[in-house]
């Protein structure tokens, strides 16, 4: 079954949303990050895409009691992501009860720590792919890899990860739409399951995206914020996908 992943990303402990990943751009949603996941769950989510945005760009996870606080909240699963560079940052996480952990800068720039960290919690791991112009990038966004991002990917296939998360940085928090031909490329390059990340701005978007093969979701943020996209609505639609 297709899922519609609302996203909860946290900056000084707020619900924001960032424009194509940058600092600077960003705008607060809501207060209390708690509520909005709360409020999603309530709303027929199965799961929520939680991001330390402050941990993604300082490299250590930043926002860890509101990350409990969420999982204690909420009774459908939490996945994490942001900063988590040390196989301490991966165990805190897990013991707080989060359910997946996305893992982007390390899958890059430290290979043995990558495969000691899956070897530590096998299928539990997501390879978060940011893209730019197909090249994946690190630390946040920030730091361009010079690797191709498919490449990248076929490195990590064969390791016993749950998937990966695959975000076209030019489309984030843009509300103009999903890079399909680059996600279609992307899935079809792996075994591995796929979560498209990016530029989702209306219900057409998911329904495309549930029709690519080996794409199992779509993380959702600013068009559920903006009411671009009802995510009561999404749910049924896509229930069959």
């Amino acid at each position: 079954m297709f899922e519609v992943i609302p996203a909860v990303d946290i900056k000084g402990g707020k619900c924001v949303r960032l424009y194509q990943g940058r600092a600077d751009r960003e705008k607060v949603y809501f207060e209390n990050p708690v509520e909005v996941a709360k409020r999603w769950e309530n709303l027929g989510a199965r799961r929520v895409h939680v991001v330390d945005l402050d941990g993604a760009f300082e490299g250590i996870p930043k926002n860890l009691p509101i990350v409990r606080e969420i999982v204690e909240e909420l009774s459908i699963p939490v996945q994490f992501g942001g900063g988590v560079r040390t196989l301490k940052a991966l165990e805190e996480l897990f013991k707080a009860g989060v359910d997946r952990v996305v893992v982007g800068t390390v899958a890059v720039e430290n290979p043995e720590l990558f495969k000691e960290m899956v070897k530590e919690f096998p299928n539990k791991v997501v390879v978060g792919i940011d893209a730019k112009n197909g090249i994946a990038t690190t630390k946040g966004w920030v730091e361009l890899s010079g690797i191709p991002a498919v490449e990248l990917a076929k490195r990590v296939d064969d390791e016993n990860i749950w998937g990966f998360v695959y975000t076209d940085i030019s489309r984030d928090g843009t509300l103009t739409s999903p890079n399909f031909e680059e996600v279609e490329k992307f899935a079809s390059s792996v075994t591995h399951p796929v979560i498209a990340s990016g530029g989702v701005s209306k219900l057409e978007d998911l329904v495309k995206l549930s029709k690519i093969k080996n794409v199992f979701g779509a993380i959702v943020g600013r068009a559920l914020y903006e009411g671009t996209v009802d995510l009561k609505e999404a749910l049924e639609v896509l229930s069959g996908a």
